[in-house]
């Protein structure tokens, strides 16, 4: 064997120890899960049937750090939290499977931050999904995502719609960049070189499944030159997306040129095992209505959402969001 062949065969080899080291982590973070709420479950029986007052938990913390001093995360406002834990998901077959998959850490973020059983549910649905970190789960508390799925869901034509409708879970109404520091007057191409700046954390906000492909990615039609703004690839809808910057608000002739770019793309660029392209205008600012009457016609699939330099007011959104709650549910 060659040097080369050597060096694969060894990155072979770190790849079977990174898989099983991610599996140890996964399986010890399970172990724990599972223990937390086994304590939890035996603290909150005794309380609940008088056998123990909560200050006997006050006591248990006390005899835990006595006897077990090295055992850690067993203090009194943590034993109560596993309690909380227990009776939060106890009733819940289909969440309750899902707070094993997650660190403790994320598990009390959703816990602590979330108001409604189906708010729990789609941040752990998330965070399981989009492996977001500690730091990434409470950046998007603070931006109000659940609140903005619900009040806002993405906006597209009626033709990705009918094609392609699991493309919808995957996009937002709108995307938070405020770590790019924009100035509030700020051009299409500071726009440009700043997402590309920062690309990481743009395709944190995009999700997961989304790889970069190109900036300016060129297109050639006839004797003319064009060129998309940003090029991506989605693994699960499995096609390529295009997503034009425009830095004001939304324009019904701006869908005709995106389509443009699709059929471009679908012709000459879109490979015989991939789906048809899809695209996303990602504007400044947008008129419900006027987007609604844009994209109602449109056979073309594509979408268009807003970015935001600044996280939303959050409490305003939670406000409508129990307005919304109300008018669904009026007899509640």
């Amino acid at each position: 064997m060659n040097e080369l062949e050597y060096l694969s065969a060894f990155d072979e080899i770190v790849e079977l120890i990174e898989r099983s080291r991610q599996t140890a982590l996964r399986a010890v973070n399970t172990s724990l899960i599972e223990l937390y709420w086994q304590v939890g479950a035996y603290i909150s029986n005794k309380i609940a049937t008088s056998a123990w007052g909560e200050g006997v938990v006050d006591q248990l913390a006390a005899y835990l750090a006595q006897t077990q001093p090295g055992l850690r995360g067993f203090t009194r406002p943590n034993l109560f939290r596993m309690r909380q834990f227990f009776e939060t998901y106890r009733d819940d077959a289909i969440v309750s499977p899902l707070v094993r998959q997650l660190p403790w850490t994320h598990n009390l973020i959703i816990l602590s931050q979330s108001k409604r059983s189906e708010e729990r549910e789609f941040y752990l649905r998330m965070a399981i999904k989009e492996q977001w970190s500690k730091r990434e789960l409470e950046r998007q508390f603070k931006a109000a995502l659940f609140e903005r799925s619900v009040l806002n869901p993405p906006q597209a034509t009626a033709g990705l719609v009918k094609s392609r409708p699991e493309a919808l879970a995957v996009f937002k109404d709108a995307y938070m960049v405020e770590y790019l520091d924009l100035p509030p007057e700020h051009s299409e191409s500071e726009l440009h070189q700043a997402l590309i700046s920062r690309l990481k954390y743009f395709l944190i906000e995009l999700g997961r499944d989304f790889c970069f492909i190109g900036s300016e990615y060129p297109l050639q039609v006839g004797n003319r030159d064009f060129a998309i703004d940003l090029l991506f690839f989605h693994r699960g809808l499995n096609c390529l997306v295009a997503i034009e910057l425009k830095v004001g608000r939304f324009e019904p002739e701006y869908l005709g040129k995106l389509g443009f770019y699709l059929e471009c793309l679908d012709r000459d660029h879109r490979k015989s095992h991939e789906n048809a392209a899809i695209g996303l205008l990602l504007c400044a600012s947008k008129d419900q209505e006027v987007v609604e009457y844009s994209l109602s016609r449109s056979l073309s699939p594509a979408l268009v959402a807003e970015y935001k330099t600044k996280l939303p007011d959050t409490r305003l959104l939670k406000d409508k969001l129990l307005e919304f709650y109300a008018l669904e549910s009026p007899n509640e």
